[in-house]
């Protein structure tokens, strides 16, 4: 029997718009494009559309010596955010639905401004990113509304011009480069380049519940310089293992960053799932420093991938919450959304949170 395909929360709804707004449903990743209702008057920029991939939390994150020493390492993940811009050049405002979404609104005015643009227009948000879980969901809806805001007047924008448009807004991850990197989220800038790593699948645990991440950054304890000083030597030993593939080191680091996590954050069901992960042979665990999913590292080309998932699966159950499954982007990877190869998943396990 073939495998399922991944599983996961069903993309969001895109909420309807002003009847007076042409509108076009932002598309779930792999699917097309729906027109607009009515044609663009004649001489309005057509529609953009931006992508993101999200993250599963991150492989380290913690700060190095120094000032301005916050970090994290990226994780990028198969699932996405879409954005849909509908330029309004003789309207005054930017409209955002969901309405929430109110710090995607201020990057598409900015985006807008940066491109001499004095009109508004209707900004859609969509996609298979829950929110408040770690999975970089925010960060991922800004990063595609500056390419939908681009795509509309013909504009593209590199890595580091995005993240000036988000400098500001909030702490954000480094979902606007296609590889590893060890990125400065509270000062949205990049640290470094690390890399692809083979292609992985995460079986993950959510505790339940969500998590602000502007409050938990605000909220997250001091971080003592011995500390410090070992993440700078886990982070050299990442990006090491990132650079060789070396797939059993990189969830050492992994690992300890969750276990270093763990002394100003408990993490429910850290013993348990570091348990799971020995009996699969499993390459470590990952977390969400500041969501609620921890997961377990499988190479998504196990032969033996279907049998570890189900035995992490089970293991899961007295915990409560939710089990899901997921695959990285990795090399060889097209990071655009698309069809993407099928991990084991069978059906998602909803129970009571505990």
């Amino acid at each position: 029997m073939p495998p399922a395909p991944p599983i996961g929360p069903a993309p969001a709804p895109v909420a309807t718009a002003p009847a007076s707004v042409p509108v076009a449903v932002a598309p779930a990743p792999g699917t097309a494009t729906v027109a607009p209702v009515s044609a663009p008057a004649a001489g309005t920029p057509a529609p953009g559309t931006g992508h993101a991939f999200g993250t599963f939390g991150e492989l380290l994150q913690g700060a190095l010596p120094g000032p301005d020493g916050d970090f994290l390492v990226t994780f990028p993940l198969a699932r996405w955010a879409t954005a849909v811009f509908h330029p309004a050049p003789a309207g005054r405002n930017v409209h955002v639905v969901p309405a929430h979404k109110r710090k995607s609104r201020r990057v598409a005015e900015a985006v807008l401004a940066a491109l001499g643009e004095s009109g508004g227009g209707l900004l859609e948000l969509g996609g298979d990113l829950p929110e408040g879980k770690g999975m970089a969901s925010s960060s991922a809806d800004l990063v595609a509304t500056v390419r939908a805001v681009g795509a509309a007047y013909g504009r593209t924008f590199g890595p580091a011009r995005t993240e000036a448009f988000l400098r500001g807004v909030e702490p954000a991850d480094g979902v606007m480069y296609d590889e590893v990197v060890c990125f400065h989220h509270r000062a949205v800038r990049l640290g470094r380049r690390l890399g692809t790593l083979p292609p992985l699948a995460v079986v993950a645990h959510d505790e339940g519940g969500q998590v602000d991440t502007v409050a938990h950054n605000r909220s997250a304890g001091t971080i003592g310089t011995a500390e410090r000083h070992e993440y700078a030597r886990l982070l050299d030993r990442l990006a090491g293992a990132v650079a060789t593939g070396d797939l059993p080191a990189v969830g050492e680091v992994a690992t300890r960053s969750a276990e270093l996590n763990g002394r100003r954050r408990a993490r429910a069901g850290l013993a348990e799932l570091r348990a799971l992960c020995r009996e699969v042979d499993g390459h470590g665990l990952v977390l969400a420093h500041s969501g609620t999913l921890l997961g377990v590292l499988l190479d998504a080309h196990d032969p033996e991938l279907d049998a570890k998932t189900r035995h992490v699966r089970a293991g899961c159950a007295p915990l409560g919450g939710e089990v899901s499954v997921h695959r990285a982007l990795g090399a060889g990877d097209d990071w655009a959304p698309g069809p993407r190869p099928a991990v084991p998943a069978g059906p998602t396990l909803h129970r009571r949170e505990t």
